[in-house]
């Protein structure tokens, strides 16, 4: 048996999600990309294309989190265009970013 690592609730072998606090037990990995404001949108948009991503953090100059985005299965079109339109405010504010990525592992 395993423990869910955010609320450590006991699962069962075969658990996707803890069925206390419904967080993914699948393992995942983290990227970390530094990118100007002006390639933002497009690198967050080229991430979510790549389909593996669970979730993309964007951070300021001094590594404060500027906007989470939550990437699931489905996320196309409308749903995508609100978070597109942040990002191009924030795109306007900073000078520079980190984009961290994390994704399942395979």
């Amino acid at each position: 048996m395993k423990n869910c690592k955010r609320c450590g609730f006991q699962l069962t072998n075969d658990a996707n999600y803890c069925s206390k606090c419904g967080t993914s037990v699948k393992e995942t990995r983290t990227e970390e990309f530094k990118v100007s404001a002006d390639e933002l949108v497009k690198t967050v948009k080229k991430l979510i294309h790549e389909g593996n991503v669970r979730k993309i953090l964007i951070k300021d100059e001094k590594g404060k989190t500027l906007i989470e985005i939550p990437v699931t299965i489905g996320v196309v079109g409308t749903i995508l265009a609100p978070w597109l339109a942040a990002l191009g405010v924030i795109g306007a504010l900073a000078t520079n970013c980190t984009i961290v990525v994390e994704r399942e592992k395979k």
